[in-house]
């Protein structure tokens, strides 16, 4: 059985991949920054490597054909260290990379960060490998974040909508395609959930999930800006953070695509399904 390739399993999607494939048997090596943080699985060895690390990344993939490459951790140089890993990959004889991406991803996308995963997508269309693009939503699993303490989620996003996807789907798409690779050779796949929601529909399924309030409140985007100014985060940060929802204003998080379902023959997870949501109550 080949061995299959996988980055990010100390984190939540890579490591939720991480452990589907070690049930369903499979052989891997999990790339990690940190080996003391590697999960331990069977069929599982472990090897240290960054991603701009472009020697190290060469030998930790050496003799590998798939490979799951999770996006790196937000930074500011954060496409130098994927072009890194990608041309390492290539050089390590690599033949096939799953990369997981951003829905819209496009060099003219709203959300600022989508466009640095188009620029990850090119260079994996240049190398060589053959490819499948994992472009996810925004995750359901992290909606209550978008709250303050007070319940209130606030930003630019007017009455727009966005079509959340629960992790668990992704990485049972991803984990699917890595044992299936050949069945998905250069496609990109949209992962939503199974509805478009506005941020005061995501609101009341928090409060039905929680029992407490939640509300939306529709900020300007000078507004936005200046709650955010007391975090004195970077500025490429803070027009992520802020692009985030003019992006969902704009209508480009809001498609629903139907990708969970026809790979995984099970319908995408909804938000108050994830959450446990009595949408009766709410």
């Amino acid at each position: 059985m080949a061995v299959i390739g996988v980055t990010g399993s100390t984190g939540r999607l890579g490591g939720k991949v991480a452990g589907r494939l070690a049930g369903s048997g499979a052989q891997q090596r999990l790339v990690v920054r940190d080996p003391a943080r590697a999960p331990d699985h069977a069929g599982a060895t472990v090897v240290q490597a960054t991603y701009s690390d472009g020697d190290a990344v060469r030998r930790a993939l050496d003799g590998l054909e798939v490979v799951l490459m999770v996006s790196a951790a937000e930074a500011v140089d954060r496409v130098e260290q994927h072009l890194t890993f990608i041309d390492a990959a290539a050089a390590a004889g690599v033949q096939h990379l799953v990369y997981v991406s951003f829905l819209g991803a496009s060099p003219h996308a709203t959300f600022t960060l989508a466009r640095d995963h188009w620029a990850t997508e090119q260079r994996i269309k240049q190398s060589g490998m053959s490819f499948t693009f994992l472009r996810d939503s925004l995750y359901a699993d992290f909606a209550v974040h978008l709250a303050g303490d007070d319940g209130v989620i606030r930003g630019p996003a007017g009455s727009g909508r966005a079509s959340m996807v629960a992790i668990d789907d992704i990485a049972e798409v991803a984990t699917e395609i890595l044992l299936g690779a050949t069945s998905h050779r250069d496609v990109a796949y949209n992962l939503t959930g199974p509805a478009a929601l506005t941020l005061t529909e995501v609101a009341e399924v928090l409060a039905a999930a929680t029992g407490r309030p939640y509300s939306y409140h529709p900020e300007t985007v000078a507004e936005a800006y200046a709650s955010r100014a007391v975090y004195h985060a970077p500025p490429w940060q803070v027009d992520a953070w802020v692009s985030t929802y003019t992006a969902i204003a704009a209508g480009e998080m809001a498609e629903i695509s139907t990708a969970v379902e026809d790979i995984t023959g099970h319908e995408a997870t909804s938000l108050a399904d994830l959450l446990g949501a009595d949408t009766e109550r709410a």
